[in-house]
């Protein structure tokens, strides 16, 4: 290898003696032209990074190296423009001979590149997408994008039967209109708007504790029609004694849950209603009438002591449990229901009130809950009335029933009220016959729901 790079450099140095033939410069000419070569390579040098050097070079007759030679790579768009040009002139020399006319050069097609072909993902690739993606599965995202791609079809014949149902006022699914019942109490502080829905659902709920059972199989000398009989009594006493509403209601639900836990004498009773009654003026009223007066009120029948003994039993027996939602607590709520809209309609709430008063005396109605005992008075009073629509969205709402749940209570009300002319039992129907109360005992009955 030495070897080799000796003779090498040794080829490429110049000889040191020269025979002087034909003109061939000496050796101190030599050194003067190489000298010169020299001088003009450096001042070459600086130029080489200049652009305009090669054409300096070729300018002067130089050939230029291979690597500077600016020669335009061969693409598949210009080889196709190469041989486009080629038949073109091909072309040309022809129709130049038959003298024919030249059509006008036709660009070549741009040949685009095909995407280098995507190599196939990984069998394990998990592919980040959107939350709702996410929640639904691809089978499902394809059934959808299937169904959007389906273009509904709508036929003449169904686009007349929706232009005649809107033109009716038909809908398919009727929507329900619920009123905002307490709209007009919005300032009123005592109407509680704010949680009044929540104090009626807990009365929903504590309907269904501490009610009365049927006891008249267990009472042995007490019987439907003497039940009546002092529910009777009991109506013309409170009367008497314009007494609060709540105390009426309260003092029939002692006397029926008394009865259902405790036999009684028919000769006790009475005593048992006084009593009844003494406790819920006590637990109802403002200025409660004296046990004088309920003596002088049942014709001095029993003595103080006599009803101070059964107030101190009944306590006793019921456990002292005397908050409990009666009928009239319901009663309110579904008379603003049925009377949603207008501020008051003292005809349809005196009308209500009559039917919930002679419930009172229906031994039937005892084991049925206060609540649907309210809604079957307002139903019937509306048919009464001959109120449309019977029963609205606003009345199903807030009382929670349809009409098929109160056609029981309704009959046996309305039986009630046809009835009630001409029984002995009629302080209900002459309370509600007179002008203080607009004489809504006097209406028709509703027979036609009795049939």
């Amino acid at each position: 290898m030495a070897t080799r790079n000796r003779n090498r450099n040794a080829a490429a140095a110049p000889p040191l003696h020269h025979h002087n033939r034909g003109g061939v410069p000496a050796l101190g000419k030599q050194k003067d032209v190489a000298a010169g070569r020299t001088d003009a390579m450096n001042r070459r040098a600086p130029l080489g990074d200049i652009g305009n050097f090669v054409s300096v070079r070729a300018a002067e007759g130089k050939p230029q190296p291979k690597e500077q030679v600016n020669r335009r790579p061969i693409t598949r768009s210009f080889a196709a423009q190469l041989v486009k040009n080629a038949q073109q002139a091909q072309a040309n020399a022809a129709a130049i001979k038959q003298n024919v006319a030249i059509p006008p050069a036709r660009p070549a097609p741009r040949l685009e590149r095909k995407a280098p072909s995507k190599p196939p993902p990984p069998e394990h690739v998990m592919e980040i997408s959107s939350d709702s993606d996410q929640s639904k599965p691809q089978s499902e995202s394809s059934a959808s994008s299937v169904r959007s791609r389906k273009k509904v079809i709508n036929t003449l014949t169904s686009v007349l039967s929706a232009r005649s149902k809107a033109a009716c006022g038909i809908t398919d699914k009727p929507r329900e209109v619920i009123e905002d019942i307490d709209k007009l109490d919005a300032n009123n502080q005592l109407a509680v708007v704010e949680y009044i829905e929540d104090i009626y659902t807990f009365y929903k709920t504590a309907e269904h504790e501490c009610r009365p059972c049927d006891y008249i199989a267990a009472q042995v000398e007490v019987n439907p029609k003497m039940r009546a009989i002092l529910a009777d009594w009991i109506i013309e006493v409170h009367h008497k004694f314009e007494l609060m509403p709540e105390t009426l209601y309260l003092t029939m639900y002692i006397i029926d849950q008394y009865l259902s836990l405790q036999p009684v004498l028919r000769r006790e009773l009475q005593l048992v209603g006084v009593s009844a009654m003494l406790i819920a003026c006590k637990y109802e009223e403002i200025w409660a009438p004296e046990v004088n007066e309920f003596i002088l009120i049942s014709d001095s029948a029993y003595s103080r002591e006599q009803i101070l003994s059964m107030e101190k039993g009944i306590l006793n027996r019921l456990e002292w449990n005397l908050t409990v939602p009666t009928s009239y607590m319901f009663l309110v709520r579904f008379i603003k229901a049925a009377c949603s809209g207008i501020k008051t309609d003292k005809e349809m709430e005196n009308m209500v009130f009559f039917f919930a008063e002679l419930s009172l005396m229906q031994y039937g109605l005892v084991t049925h809950r206060p609540s649907m005992v309210a809604a079957s008075a307002v139903y019937a009073a509306r048919l009464t009335l001959k109120r449309a629509p019977l029963w609205t969205d606003t009345l199903k709402h807030h009382t929670g029933f349809r009409e098929s749940e109160l056609m029981e209570c309704t009959k046996m009300l309305v039986s009630a009220h046809v009835t009630a002319p001409e029984s002995k039992l009629r302080v209900v129907y002459k309370k509600y016959s007179s002008e203080q109360y607009g004489g809504v005992a006097l209406r028709p009955p509703a027979k036609e729901i009795c049939k």
